[in-house]
């Protein structure tokens, strides 16, 4: 298998959020010590260029996140972080000062929660911080659903709003780029549509599709566990502890293996793939 460019290494499966989109895990709560962390960063370093933070969890609401990324680029990796933003204003400069090359606000996580957050606050603190990240070289990327407007059900209602707020911290025209807009030098708006999560209980999509996973990402989980990609929340498809095992050796199992040669053909061999819209989003657009 060929080297992996994307990693996401889960520091904690813990959120301080419960977003209506998010599913969420039944797993047990952990956050990474920096002796764990140490050890699978080390593990995966020979795989990744980038090394994201999370599957589950919110990276920034871990204390050590900045050391993290201090050691994952004594080991060669960038890293980049996806958060909801709630904690930037508090840590945001610490975060900075570890130089990560990108981060990804999700502004939809607003407008997905209870009430209590102020409206106002969220979003001048998520566009401050993109515009400090992008003075220091850092690449900010502000993430939005649902660019076609109010479809019911969808999660877009403060879209209007988000987008005043952005005209009004960027002024001026913005370019046009494959995913969006680039509103200043290092600060991108991106868009995309709401998705289900894969459920091993759901309905079977098609047997037919195509994934990444395991091609240009895998994914760590907070225990350890190696999965195919950053949609198996739950470790549905455990194909190793790295704990306790290289990824070389992990990589190289037969089940491993049977998904990897499986979407080289464009076949899903596992019940979770069978059951993920984005594998029939690669089935659809790549044939």
């Amino acid at each position: 298998m060929a080297n992996h460019r994307k990693v996401y290494l889960e520091i904690t499966n813990v959120c301080n959020l419960r977003c209506a989109f998010c599913p969420g895990t039944t797993r047990k709560p952990h956050s990474l010590s920096e002796e764990e962390f140490s050890i699978l960063a080390g593990r995966v370093a020979p795989w990744a260029e980038y090394l994201y933070y999370h599957l589950m969890g919110e990276p920034t609401a871990h204390p050590l996140l900045p050391r993290f990324m201090e050691m994952a680029a004594d080991l060669g990796m960038k890293s980049v972080i996806t958060t909801n933003g709630t904690l930037l204003p508090g840590r945001g400069q610490a975060i900075l000062s570890a130089k990560p090359h990108k981060v990804s606000i999700s502004l939809h996580a607003f407008e997905a929660n209870p009430p209590g957050m102020s409206f106002d606050s969220y979003i001048d603190g998520c566009l401050a911080f993109a515009a400090n990240a992008a003075n220091g070289g850092t690449i900010a990327v502000l993430r939005l659903w649902n660019r076609d407007g109010r479809a019911e059900g969808a999660l877009h209602e403060k879209n209007e709003a988000i987008l005043a707020a952005l005209h009004r911290a960027f002024p001026g025209e913005w370019a046009v780029t494959r995913s969006g807009y680039r509103m200043r030098t290092g600060v991108f708006l991106e868009w995309g549509e709401k998705f289900d999560w894969p459920d091993p209980a759901g309905e079977i999509l098609s047997d037919v599709g195509f994934c990444y996973g395991l091609r240009d990402q895998i994914g760590v989980l907070c225990d350890g566990t190696v999965v195919p990609c950053c949609l198996d929340h739950n470790g549905d498809i455990p194909l190793g502890n790295l704990f306790r095992q290289s990824l070389t050796e992990i990589l190289s199992s037969p089940r491993a293996r049977a998904i990897y040669e499986g979407f080289t053909a464009h076949r899903c061999t596992e019940e979770l793939c069978r059951r993920c819209m984005r594998a029939g989003y690669y089935r659809e657009t790549k044939n």
